[in-house]
């Protein structure tokens, strides 16, 4: 295992916004004014790489029926919004209104593969070749995750090699980087080390992202050991939108407020606004009739109404 040693952090983190996708996705739906309100909030708090959407079939995923209308319906030249392409047609219709990144997803996990997608993880790559092409020919960056890489629900553990195997794989298609997706927010800090050793030897630093859910409270322990690797890149979602499918009643994404506020404490720089981002989180809670997951974010609203 790793010697984790303060000198190793990064000097910047990039924050790659969710919560308008990966976590709206996993609540009950709100209107396409709610989400476009969001999005256009988080950029006003200083966030430069939002997933807007995902290009998705309706019948699987309503929630994100209307992704067309809420991108269609941002002026963010200095925001970096991002789509869920898993197709030509998704992809098409994501670049028809002006999405310059993709993102394209698989598994770890031979089960998770063929239970949430109906094909094996080889099959899953395969078929995003067409999307890969096509992003190459309109010059737009295409990112992949793979889910269920420290544990899944139907496999238990996942083998770190097989991880890298996977990452591997999205890398030779062309993705620019790989979000490591702790799908059910099993991991801990060791667990992430473990991986990390595996990957690390073979990719470099600046091709990995972490993606790490909260369902067991050890996302943010998670997120400072990746830190402590060098890792640079961080997945979250405002107010610890969306929930844990395989686990009811759990909590979703971990919390970018939170995430935040600890990069806040070790002195890296962010370049968010931790009162703005806060105030986009209740916003978007008073339309889903839920409060914040986030601790900092309530410690805020508490702090603000007492002042």
């Amino acid at each position: 295992m790793s010697n984790l040693s303060a000198n190793t952090l990064p000097t910047k983190v990039r924050i790659v916004e969710v919560g308008a996708r990966d976590g709206l996705q996993n609540e009950s739906a709100v209107s396409t004014q709610d989400k476009v309100s969001l999005i256009n909030a988080l950029a006003a708090a200083g966030i430069s790489y939002i997933e807007a959407g995902a290009f998705v079939s309706p019948k699987w995923v309503p929630q994100m029926a209307d992704s067309r209308d809420v991108i269609s319906a941002l002026t963010l030249p200095d925001t970096n919004l991002t789509a869920l392409t898993p197709n030509l047609k998704g992809a098409q219709a994501a670049h028809e209104v002006g999405i310059k990144e993709f993102a394209i997803f698989t598994a770890a996990s031979e089960s998770f593969c063929q239970k949430n997608i109906n094909c094996s993880i080889e099959q899953s790559i395969a078929r995003f070749a067409d999307v890969m092409e096509f992003a190459k020919q309109h010059n737009i960056r295409v990112r992949g995750y793979v889910s269920c890489v420290l544990g899944c629900p139907y496999e238990g553990d996942i083998n770190p090699q097989q991880v890298l195997k996977v990452s591997q794989m999205l890398l030779e298609l062309g993705c620019y980087e790989i979000s490591l997706g702790d799908t059910i927010g099993v991991g801990t800090a060791n667990k992430v080390d473990e991986l990390l050793d595996v990957l690390l030897a073979h990719i470099d630093k600046s091709l990995l992202a972490v993606h790490f859910h909260d369902t067991y409270g050890q996302a943010l322990t998670n997120i400072y050991t990746a830190l402590n690797r060098g890792i640079a890149t961080v997945d979250s979602a405002v107010a610890g939108l969306g929930g844990c499918p395989y686990a009811k009643g759990a909590s979703g994404n971990v919390a970018t407020e939170d995430v935040v506020y600890l990069l806040q404490g070790l002195g890296i720089e962010h370049g968010i606004d931790l009162e703005r981002l806060a105030k986009a989180g209740w916003a978007i809670c008073t339309a889903l009739n839920k409060q914040p997951v986030s601790k900092v974010s309530l410690a805020l609203k508490n702090q603000i109404a007492n002042q």
